[in-house]
């Protein structure tokens, strides 16, 4: 059965970093393009960062120049680095492999930014 499992989530202070890191396994993970994802309480569930297979990079408007999405093909995972956090990056985020049809979902990590 394919797994994502996340970690790194917390509590930090606004202007604080985390850094995610999604583990997958049982999969081809090379193919498959990456996504973070956020949901926020009584939000809709926003994609965060994408990085293909290619390792072409994009971001929502409001993680640009604050979050970097990376990809480690040989230990099949994808991280995601955040930095400068602000209150409004509190959610709990989810990584999702992405091929064609086949998508995988991890269990979500909580990320809270408050002082």
């Amino acid at each position: 059965q394919v797994q994502l499992v996340e970690s790194g989530g917390g509590l930090m202070q606004p202007g604080g970093s985390l850094r995610l890191s999604c583990a997958a396994s049982r999969i081809t993970f090379g193919i498959y393009d990456m996504n973070w994802y956020r949901q926020a309480p009584g939000k809709q569930r926003e994609l965060v960062a994408t990085i293909t297979t290619s390792r072409s990079t994009t971001y929502v408007d409001s993680v640009k120049g604050r979050f970097t999405i990376s990809r480690d093909n040989a230990k099949n995972t994808v991280a995601l680095q955040m930095n400068s956090l602000k209150p409004e990056d509190t959610a709990v985020y989810y990584c999702n492999a992405r091929y064609r049809n086949v998508e995988w979902w991890g269990q979500g990590t909580q990320v809270t930014v408050s002082s």
